[in-house]
């Protein structure tokens, strides 16, 4: 089954949300565009308390964007984003959501980061995403979203960890930092992940 995977077009990545990807608005009139062209869709919603451990608003004397240790692993303080129930956590109102079979919520356990669609940044914790995809008997899936190089970075790199056949859709997606996500495609080729198009799936 060809499944399309799309991660967190939400309002707080957009460019007048709270922690903004840039062009992240650019995405969504493609992503509506190629949706018929898959079998199953699937989407992700970034969903975190607000007392959430990756917000430098709940560190005393941290600002935005320091970078500090926690359960031994390094982690970026984000400012305040997609909060549970808020508008910011809300997907983008011009994505069409009719086809969207299920949507995942990740990031709602406060005390660890969630990057990934499947697991949690400790792999501590699975969303049961991929038991979910095995389920209904995906065999290609396609990725994009935001941000290319966070999200939907750490999403493929798990996907493919479990023996699912992965294509990144370079159109579909940002980058919070291009430069960063430069180094990640080439380590996506590397492990034999296809990078398309929307025009050419």
């Amino acid at each position: 089954m060809k499944t399309l995977l799309i991660i967190d077009v939400q309002n707080d990545f957009m460019p007048n949300g709270s922690l903004p990807v840039p062009n992240g608005d650019r995405i969504v009139p493609v992503i509506n565009a190629m949706q018929y062209k898959f079998d199953l869709i699937i989407a992700t919603q970034d969903w975190h308390p607000k007392d959430h451990i990756s917000f430098a608003s709940n560190h005393n004397g941290k600002s935005n964007f320091d970078i500090i240790e926690i359960h031994g692993q390094s982690q970026t303080l984000w400012p305040n984003h997609c909060v549970q129930g808020t508008e910011g956590a809300e997907f983008h109102p011009n994505l069409k959501t009719d086809k969207f079979e299920a949507v995942f919520r990740k990031g709602t356990d406060k005390t660890i980061d969630s990057y990934s669609a499947f697991y949690d940044n400790g792999h501590l914790k699975s969303t049961g995403l991929a038991g979910y995809l095995k389920d209904k008997g995906t065999s290609k899936l396609y990725l994009c979203g935001l941000a290319a190089d966070i999200c939907v970075f750490f999403s493929i790199m798990d996907a493919k960890k479990e023996g699912f056949d992965c294509s990144f859709i370079h159109d579909a997606s940002e980058a919070l930092d291009n430069k960063t996500f430069e180094k990640l495609k080439k380590e996506m080729i590397g492990m034999g992940i296809e990078i398309v198009t929307s025009e050419t799936i």
